[in-house]
């Protein structure tokens, strides 16, 4: 479902990723945890194709996903494969302030320019089956956060994608809200196949997940298990 081969990233003179290569399984859940600091969410940006390799080391950096060749796409091509392949889950939601939470969940599949009839029905779908059939069409500021990132787990299934990138998606949450979403997460991919990959601090998710990369210093520290 995902190799990378050789991800190397700078800012400056500082050398965040570091030849890091890895291999992610179609239905996995993987979560990737470490230190603050240590390149997780720039690793995780690469490989949702939000950012790329440095310039300079793109020659010899590969990723595929879903047999596409990502540095090879046009940028047209990327944000079309994006939009149709990949779900995104933040810490802090990402949610529309304006719109309601079925208007939210609608975005992504009318920027894929899908029937307005044909995209609703789908949204008012993946709401009720969250559990959200009665909050529908309140906008976020009306929601609890755990509604909100409920939400936004809608708004990432929307164009039902092969892989969901999740960036603490807990880490703003209570207790029991962390819970709830954690456990959805595998229903999800036990009834849909999604493949999952997570960064997260919260160690009870990282042991729920099938595999666990450690991150330190901008090199992962177990990718020679998943080549």
């Amino acid at each position: 479902m995902i190799r990378a081969t050789n991800i190397n990233k700078h800012y400056g003179d500082l050398h965040v990723l570091k030849n890091v290569s890895l291999q992610i399984n179609k239905g996995e859940i993987v979560a990737i945890v470490g230190p603050s600091g240590a390149g997780k969410t720039t690793l995780l940006q690469i490989l949702g194709t939000l950012d790329l390799p440095s310039k300079n080391d793109k020659l010899n950096s590969h990723l595929n996903i879903h047999n596409h060749d990502i540095f090879k796409l046009k940028d047209k091509e990327l944000s079309k494969f994006r939009n149709l392949n990949l779900g995104f889950i933040f810490q802090f939601h990402q949610l529309l302030p304006e719109f309601t939470a079925l208007e939210n969940v609608c975005i992504p599949a009318f920027i894929a320019n899908k029937s307005k009839e044909e995209v609703e029905k789908e949204a008012i779908r993946l709401l009720k089956y969250l559990g959200l059939e009665d909050r529908m069409h309140h906008k976020p500021g009306e929601l609890s956060g755990g509604q909100q990132q409920r939400v936004a787990v809608a708004r990432a299934l929307i164009n039902n994608p092969a892989v969901i990138f999740a960036d603490e998606p807990s880490g703003n949450l209570d207790h029991t809200s962390a819970e709830n979403l954690h456990q959805l997460f595998f229903q999800l991919r036990n009834e849909f196949g999604q493949t999952f990959v997570i960064v997260t601090h919260n160690e009870e998710l990282a042991n729920m997940a099938d595999r666990k990369l450690v991150m330190m210093d901008g090199i992962l520290q177990n990718q020679e298990q998943t080549i």
